[in-house]
C-alpha cells in the first residue's frame, strides 16, 4: 500500500513515465476490447483495484454503474477529484482492502473486473451474484488459478499472451518503467546504476532494449 500510495504522488496516480514502443497486439488492448464488448450486458459493476479511476471512468459510458475501489488512499484521493471534476454520475469509488471484510452487499454485483488489481478479490464471491462473471488480467496466473478453484468458480477460461514486445529508446527511460512496475525501487537512483546496468544486458531483444510481455486474460462465473 506504501508503494502505490507513493506511486499516486509521485506520479499522480497508478501511471507509468517511461516513453516506450508497444510492437505486436497487446494483451492489455485485447482486455479493454473484452471488457468493453461485455459491459453493456452488466447493470452493476465492480473495479478491482481501480488505482486513480482513469479506466474506470472510461469504462462508464458502456454500463450502468460501476464502482471502483482502492486500497490505496492517495490514488482514491486522486480518482474522487477527477470524478468531481467531470460529467460523469455513474461511478463511485471507496477505499477498501480485500484483506478484510468489504463494504459491499452480498449479490451487490453482476460483473467484477480486476485489471491489475488484487487477485484476492476472488476470496470474495458473495459480492457477486449467482451467475455472475469476472474477468481480469495480471502477469501471475498461479494465484488466480487456485483461488478459482477454492472457491468454486466455474466456467473458467485463460488465455495466455506473450507476443507483445515493449521497445526503449534509451536505459533513462527502461528505468522510468522498471521504477514504476509495482514493488520495485527507483532504478533512476545513483545507487542503482549497477543493477540498472544488469536488467539492461538481460532485455536485449533483436538488438534493442526491450520487455517481452507475458500476461493472463482470464474469466469466470459464480455458480
Amino acid at each position: 500500500m506504501d508503494w502505490y500510495d507513493m506511486i499516486a504522488r509521485r506520479n499522480g496516480g497508478y501511471r507509468g513515465r517511461a516513453s516506450c514502443t508497444i510492437v505486436g497486439r497487446s494483451a492489455e488492448d485485447v482486455f479493454e476490447e473484452q471488457l468493453v464488448e461485455m459491459l453493456p450486458r452488466f447493470h452493476s459493476v465492480l473495479d478491482a483495484g481501480c488505482g486513480h479511476g482513469e479506466f474506470t471512468m472510461k469504462m462508464s459510458r458502456h454500463t450502468g454503474k460501476i464502482i471502483g475501489f482502492d486500497n490505496s488512499a492517495e490514488m482514491i484521493k486522486i480518482s474522487k477529484s477527477l470524478l468531481e471534476s467531470s460529467e460523469i454520475r455513474n461511478v463511485e469509488f471507496v477505499h477498501a482492502t480485500t484483506k478484510t471484510a468489504m463494504p459491499f452487499q452480498d449479490g451487490q454485483f453482476d460483473l467484477i473486473y480486476d485489471r491489475r488489481g488484487p487477485t484476492s478479490i476472488l476470496d470474495h464471491p458473495r459480492l457477486l451474484i449467482s451467475g455472475g462473471t469476472v474477468i481480469g488480467i495480471h502477469t501471475d496466473v498461479t494465484a488466480v488459478r487456485r483461488r478459482l478453484s477454492e472457491k468454486g468458480y466455474v466456467d473458467i477460461e485463460i488465455e495466455e499472451y506473450n507476443e507483445a514486445i515493449t521497445y526503449f529508446p534509451d536505459t533513462h527511460e527502461f528505468a522510468l518503467y522498471l521504477s514504476d512496475t509495482p514493488g520495485n525501487p527507483d532504478f533512476t537512483l545513483p545507487e542503482r546504476k549497477g543493477e540498472l546496468e544488469a536488467k539492461t544486458r538481460e532485455h536485449q531483444i533483436n538488438g534493442q532494449l526491450g520487455i517481452k510481455e507475458h500476461k493472463y486474460i482470464w474469466r469466470a462465473m459464480k455458480p
